[in-house]
């Protein structure tokens, strides 16, 4: 969508349209506005996951070719591990590390081609995009949600706080396109609906739900499926490589989710 349907050259703008309004029909849906901290805590989340991530994401994909920013992208999991150990406290699993990179290596097979150019600027967005969606992904699980919350409710909170974040540098530094044809809002439509209410509605609810590194190991999915629409309804193809890499990607996300051996073997013993 945002390839071949946006408007180029305005990441802040789009960032904006993605999350504010995204953020108010998830309020009026839920009914339910933060308390206490809360209103802090979503302000923070929001700003990580969504108001620093996406104009990140969009200017990455704009100064790399795409598969070196799903590349790039990919790594969060393994920023998600060593995190978990500094602010969760966990033990850092080398099982799902090892998958972790796994998995980054699958993704690379898929995505990378023969012209993946390293724009510096690119390469730092695209890794502080994933440093700070991993980040807040960590704090989201750190931070529990107060009884009776729901997840629509919560991605509610922080689209709404990432918009009103983005209101003042979109509009001052863009300002809008000159032109938004009806397939631009179509785009706008589709990534503020199905790629933020929606989508994040749900990966909160599935934070809650599994452990953290194993969560963010679902991420190797978001570039696998835009392969997979390359070649569904792009008409792209898929070589051996790419097909390798796919399987091996797809592998390390379901082992990811599995506990280690030596934890299974504790566990009957």
């Amino acid at each position: 969508m945002t390839t071949h349907l946006l408007p180029e050259g305005h990441p802040l703008f789009a960032a904006f349209l993605r999350t504010l309004p995204a953020g108010l029909i998830a309020l009026l849906l839920s009914r339910q506005l933060p308390r206490g901290s809360w209103w802090w805590k979503s302000l923070v989340l929001g700003g990580l996951n969504m108001a620093v991530f996406f104009p990140l994401l969009f200017l990455s994909a704009q100064c790399l070719p795409g598969g070196v920013a799903a590349t790039l992208g990919a790594v969060q999991p393994l920023i998600v591990a060593f995190l978990a150990v500094a602010v969760l406290h966990e033990r850092l699993s080398g099982w799902r590390l090892a998958w972790g990179v796994v998995g980054v290596v699958g993704v690379a097979l898929v995505v990378l081609g023969p012209n993946a150019a390293l724009d510096p600027l690119g390469v730092a967005a695209g890794l502080g995009g994933a440093l700070a969606m991993a980040t807040g992904v960590v704090l989201t699980k750190k931070w529990s949600l107060p009884a009776g919350t729901s997840a629509i409710a919560l991605a509610g909170w922080q689209l709404t706080a990432a918009g009103l974040l983005l209101a003042i540098p979109a509009l001052v530094v863009e300002g809008p396109p000159p032109t938004i044809t009806d397939r631009g809002w179509l785009g706008y439509a589709w990534l503020g609906l199905m790629g933020a209410l929606i989508s994040y509605s749900l990966w909160f609810a599935g934070i809650r739900r599994l452990p953290v590194t194993s969560t963010a190991l679902l991420g190797l999915l978001s570039p696998l499926v835009a392969a997979a629409l390359g070649a569904l309804i792009a008409h792209e193809t898929l070589g051996l490589e790419q097909r390798l890499g796919f399987a091996i990607a797809l592998v390390a996300m379901v082992c990811g989710q599995l506990p280690a051996p030596n934890a299974t073997s504790a566990k009957r013993t």
